[in-house]
């Protein structure tokens, strides 16, 4: 029998076939120069969807631009713009890949987006949350609202987070997340806000009159609002003086606020002096107890300090023990 012809493969030896290595880069030039139709007919129609994307953002952005709703807008033609960019790349991998079926694909994706789901549930959140808020419009730009912690005016909606400039000049971002679950307060939700404060007249002082004229000296100012007409009403009757609480009507913008209660202050303020009501300090009276009264020390009959025992067993006062002492002393010195 004779021996085959070639070289045999031999353990622990490296065969090179550069014949082979050939012939399979061949082979996929030959399959690329095949797909290169389908690869240019799949540009091609990225391309189209590429640009029917962009097209359909720009119109709802501008649609919604149009009714000063652009955050919206932004969100919404951004959402509309990825749907059609990933069926786009669909369609063309279907046309590069006749094989491929977009059905398998989109079920691979299904399994796949649990994974991506947990991986991004925040940042998703904060999306579906700035959705709902751009869309139900609990407040709008320009708006001033508090909310976790911060008080400020509403620059910006973002997909993740809600931009707020405080009114110290800094910059707020908070998750959109947060602020649809949690409360937020829209200090200009309403065209007017009320403001309050407490001013203290001394007992003697008529308390009518008082009263007449903190409401004339507000209805002064101007910025504030005649309907509802400002209030004043007797509040508290506190150790040092009567509290009448002060309410007015403001537009309830804060700069608005601020500006009004200063001014509301003062006019209050130089009313009452000069009509002669006191506005008395704080006063306190301290009463301090005389310890030397013969009962001092005696639990059955001082007025402070440790109720009696009830076992009859009670501390004699100091005096006497302090006298017993001094007998005691003496004796033993005289013995």
């Amino acid at each position: 029998m004779q021996a085959p012809q070639g070289n045999p493969d031999t353990t622990g030896q490296i065969d090179l076939n550069p014949a082979l290595a050939l012939e399979r880069v061949d082979s996929w030039l030959d399959g690329f120069v095949k797909l290169l139709p389908n690869l240019a007919a799949a540009l091609v129609v990225f391309v189209v969807f590429y640009i029917v994307a962009r097209v359909i953002r720009s119109v709802i952005y501008r649609a919604l631009n149009s009714r000063d709703r652009s955050n919206l807008g932004e969100v919404l033609g951004g959402l509309f713009k990825w749907i059609i960019l990933i069926l786009g790349g669909l369609v063309a991998a279907t046309i590069v890949v006749p094989t491929l079926n977009p059905g398998d694909l989109i079920a691979g994706l299904g399994v796949s987006s649990v994974a991506i789901g947990f991986a991004f549930k925040d940042i998703l959140q904060n999306w579906l949350a700035g959705l709902l808020i751009l869309l139900r419009q609990p407040f709008q730009i320009g708006d001033q609202i508090e909310a976790s912690g911060f008080t400020g005016t509403v620059t910006h909606i973002e997909t993740r987070a809600t931009i707020i400039k405080t009114y110290d000049g800094q910059k707020a971002v908070i998750p959109n997340s947060e602020i649809y679950t949690n409360a937020v307060l829209v200090k200009t939700g309403e065209p007017k806000r009320r403001s309050q404060y407490d001013i203290g007249i001394g007992y003697a002082d008529d308390i009518d009159a008082s009263c007449e004229i903190i409401k004339d000296a507000i209805s002064k100012i101007d910025g504030v609002e005649s309907d509802p007409a400002p209030q004043a009403f007797v509040w508290d009757l506190a150790a040092s003086w009567v509290t009448i609480r002060a309410r007015w009507w403001t537009d309830s913008q804060r700069g608005d606020v601020v500006a009004n209660r200063s001014n509301i202050l003062r006019a209050v303020k130089l009313a009452l002096d000069e009509a002669g009501v006191d506005m008395p300090y704080d006063t306190k009276v301290h009463l301090f107890h005389d310890q030397t009264e013969e009962v001092d020390g005696d639990r059955e009959n001082q007025r402070e300090g440790w109720p009696a025992p009830k076992d009859d067993k009670t501390p004699k006062p100091r005096y006497q023990v302090v006298e017993g002492k001094s007998k005691r002393s003496k004796s033993k010195a005289d013995g």
